[in-house]
């Protein structure tokens, strides 16, 4: 909720023969925010206090207001984050185009110190000791530091987190700057509104890699049909959240963000969006397939259109001495019928074998969100997750799902305080307790509107920790009074292929286990995959009916789409899960159906797809299946 900034006193006018200092825009205020956050973490004061500068300089970079001219005429905003001590800064920069506190930091904190913390592993505390006890002011500095082995000579820092740190700079300097897909939802989501009352615009929407869904973002393509394109690019690039023009035009702008990514607004003429949209969501190697069958029929595909070729492969001029024809057509569907293809979803379009199924009829109709009918991976505050198990079955309750899986972690991961017999068994109390509830209101007709048509139930599992010796945390007799029990590798990461392979290979055998939960256990960008010999994993899961799960963490999406698709050529089945640890993440189910639909996975090989009640029949059949 957006809170009432303190007043301001009434602008003073500058004395005679002095001019005003210049205003700063949204994007200015923004800068200064940022910059000040990061200079407090390195100076090592409280989360709550940094935290508090960027998401004061988030919400004034996407303000419609001129934040600092608001201030200047006594007219404070409402903006949420905003409060007594950042208003007061806010107005300091508005009168004087100065402030005293942040030019103060600046000298404590050199703004080179800030570039440490994005190397892997480097926080704000070992940063300071850096540059309090060895000088080190650069990211150079602390390479010939670490070269010359002077960094163990500090207080915990030995020599692994010596050699640490230099992979982390070589990292640092080698690494393609990507986005997780849920940060590319948000900027996307933020501009679409920023831009959707400009006069004149008829639709706007992403393109490139993020509307495919690849598993991480560069830049970001966003496609606008309008009659008044000037006004659009205008409004787009005085954006408050922009930090420098690239490129401005009547049919084209670009822009980079503060403190993200390149984004590229392109324009198309009203009622011709077909190929624009087919050439700017690509891939390119998709894009060049399509180029390639258009000119066998005698036609150049661009964004613009079907340009008809004559004899010599140059544009057809007519005997008049007009243009060569040139077909555009208003939606995908009569682009792509124009070569003789039936639509092609985004997330196929990356030239592995589309084109061909597309040709012979067998594209397969893909899984959507809405196909599924519950969530088989989730948290609560009893391990490591955030809300209650009340809570996360509320949510799930009131997103329509028929039931929720709870699977907190089991007893010898510690960390993520997994629980003992004795919890285990209070848990199962708990979960009785509210599905009694759930089943009465639906009788009495109070439950939420959106519960499912055939209510919802919370269902106990666990997610159960594969020992280091390929042992299992829980006895079969616990795990058979489960619902629902999904399994994953933790710790011991780096044993060899053999060791990782048998430890997963147990665990699917076993007649109690019914998904793998993120069966690479990998981070992307930050943790490796673990070193499996896949093809025996799938093999086995083939052969069982385990499930492997799709992790819709956006952090994980694992199994990839790449793999996830080669499982299902060994005839495995799936399972699409939110892996959420507190109940908004419960909608991490969407990232996870897109990795599905990129691996070409129709619902058919998708288990929560199933009611309630054909779940827990399939459940119920893996010990047949492991000894068949």
């Amino acid at each position: 909720m957006e809170q009432p900034s303190p007043p301001v006193e009434p602008p003073v006018e500058p004395p005679a023969g002095e001019s005003s200092p210049a205003l700063p825009s949204n994007g200015d205020l923004a800068r200064i925010f940022h910059e000040i956050g990061d200079m407090l973490e390195v100076k090592g004061e409280l989360v709550f206090k940094t935290v508090a500068y960027h998401r004061a300089a988030d919400a004034i970079a996407h303000s419609p207001v001129e934040v600092a001219r608001a201030y200047l005429d006594g007219r404070p905003p409402r903006i949420a984050g905003i409060g007594e001590a950042i208003a007061k800064k806010i107005e300091e920069l508005a009168r004087t185009g100065q402030l005293a506190f942040y030019e103060r930091l600046r000298e404590e904190v050199p703004p080179s110190l800030v570039a440490l913390l994005e190397i892997p592993g480097v926080g704000p505390r070992t940063v300071k000791q850096f540059h309090e006890e060895l000088g080190i002011e650069t990211l150079e500095d602390l390479r010939r530091a670490a070269e010359a082995g002077t960094l163990r000579e500090l207080k915990g820092i030995s020599e692994k987190t010596e050699q640490q740190v230099l992979a982390g700079i070589a990292a640092l300097e080698t690494r393609q700057e990507r986005m997780r897909l849920g940060h590319a939802e948000t900027l996307v989501e933020t501009l679409l509104a920023e831009l959707s009352d400009v006069p004149g615009l008829r639709s706007i929407q992403p393109a490139g890699s993020y509307r495919r869904r690849r598993e991480t973002i560069g830049d970001l393509d966003l496609l606008a049909e309008t009659d008044r394109p000037t006004e659009l690019v205008e409004r787009f690039t005085a954006l408050g959240s922009v930090e420098s023009v690239l490129a401005k035009g009547p049919h084209k702008a670009a822009v980079r963000l503060l403190r993200g990514p390149q984004v590229d607004l392109m324009i198309m003429p009203p009622g011709e969006a077909g190929t624009y949209l087919i050439h700017f969501t690509g891939s390119k190697e998709h894009n060049v397939r399509l180029r390639g069958m258009a000119r066998d029929r005698g036609w150049s595909l661009s964004e613009k259109g079907y340009l008809r070729l004559g004899g010599d492969g140059e544009p057809a001029v007519e005997e008049s001495g007009e243009a060569a024809e040139l077909r555009s057509f208003p939606t995908e569907e009569e682009a792509y019928g124009f070569l003789g293809l039936p639509f092609i979803e985004p997330e196929l379009r990356e030239d592995r074998g589309e084109i061909e199924a597309a040709l012979a009829g067998t594209l397969p109709a893909l899984v959507a969100r809405a196909d599924l009918r519950g969530d088989c991976h989730c948290h609560s505050d009893w391990s490591d997750g955030v809300h209650t198990i009340e809570q996360m079955a509320e949510a799930a309750r009131q997103r329509g799902q028929a039931y929720l899986v709870l699977t907190d972690h089991t007893v010898s991961l510690a960390i993520a305080r997994g629980l003992d017999v004795e919890r285990v068994e209070r848990q199962r109390r708990i979960v009785a307790i509210l599905n009694e509830r759930f089943e009465r209101e639906e009788a009495e007709g109070t439950a939420p509107p959106e519960t499912s048509a055939e209510g919802f139930r919370l269902l106990h599992g666990c997610e159960l920790e594969v020992r280091a010796d390929a042992t299992l945390d829980y006895p079969d007799e616990l795990l058979a009074r489960y619902d629902l029990v999904v399994a994953s590798v933790h710790v011991s990461r780096r044993q060899t292929r053999e060791q990782l392979t048998a430890r997963t290979l147990a665990a699917i055998r076993n007649p109690h286990v019914d998904v793998i939960a993120h069966p690479a256990g990998r981070y992307i960008g930050t943790r490796d995959d673990l070193d499996l010999d896949w093809g025996a994993i799938y093999r086995e899961a083939a052969r069982t009916g385990t499930a492997l799960e799709l992790n819709g963490s956006d952090e994980r999406l694992d199994l990839s789409d790449v793999r996830a698709r080669r499982a299902a050529e060994f005839g495995c089945v799936f399972t699409i899960d939110s892996d959420a640890h507190r109940a908004e993440e419960l909608d991490n189910l969407r990232w996870g159906t897109a990795m599905a639909r990129r691996a070409w996975l129709g619902p058919e090989r998708v288990m929560n797809t199933r009611s309630r009640a054909e779940l827990l029949e399939w459940v119920a059949g893996k010990p047949e299946r492991v000894r068949a």
